[in-house]
């Protein structure tokens, strides 16, 4: 199962994820095998929760003219900060268990520049974009009936918890999107809901709410 940044196409095989060419894979190779098993008409939309939510941005400036639409639910865009850099470490290295050198090269090198989103945000422009996020505070979804919760008290308390803070860090994230593409005059469609936690009925809220870019 790929994590975050294994949605790019690695410097190297790694001992423990092996070979990872997922821009190649996601953005040149899937997308004629889709069309022609499903009557597709060659254009593409992309979209992507949480960790993924910052892949699709990244590879939608990776691989120019291939995405029309691209949504983030929950992303974020910076990678090559200092918090940037931890999360994607984190991500790679203590949930993969693999290295991100092997991945992006050390921090000095380029690539961490390279990949990330808010810096190469000019890349987006012409792409119908979708953002959106909550704010950590408990909403509809997060009650002991809720569809991630499932009767867990357990489940519950970790969305309240956990789910709140990595949310409410992923609603400051998408907010500096937002800014960093009104700086560029680029257009794009926000949903910034007052509350919600970092969890899975809320994403499917914004699906909903985000084919129309998607589909347009």
């Amino acid at each position: 199962k790929p994590t975050l940044e294994e949605y790019t196409d690695w410097y190297r095989d790694d001992p423990v994820l092996g070979r990872n060419m997922w821009s190649t894979f996601l953005a040149r190779e899937l997308p004629p095998v889709i069309d022609a098993q499903f009557g597709g008409t060659g254009q593409n939309s992309i979209a992507g929760i949480s960790m993924a939510g910052t892949s699709v941005l990244q590879l939608a400036i990776a691989n120019p003219g291939v995405y029309r639409a691209v949504a983030s639910y929950s992303g974020c865009a910076m990678t090559s900060d200092p918090l940037g850099r931890a999360y994607v470490k984190s991500v790679v290295e203590v949930r993969g268990g693999g290295s991100a050198v092997n991945m992006w090269g050390p921090d000095s090198d380029p690539a961490w520049v390279d990949n990330d989103a808010y810096v190469n945000a000019a890349e987006l422009r012409g792409t119908n974009i979708y953002i959106s996020s909550g704010t950590g505070l408990p909403g509809h979804f997060d009650t002991i009936d809720g569809p991630d919760v499932a009767g867990s008290p357990t489940k519950l308390v970790e969305q309240l918890a956990v789910g709140a803070f990595i949310e409410s860090a992923t609603d400051r994230c998408s907010r500096q999107m937002q800014a960093r593409l009104d700086a560029l005059g680029i257009p794009a469609t926000y949903n910034f809901r007052d509350r919600g936690t970092h969890s899975w009925g809320y994403w499917q809220d914004d699906l909903h709410d985000s084919w129309p870019v998607l589909s347009s």
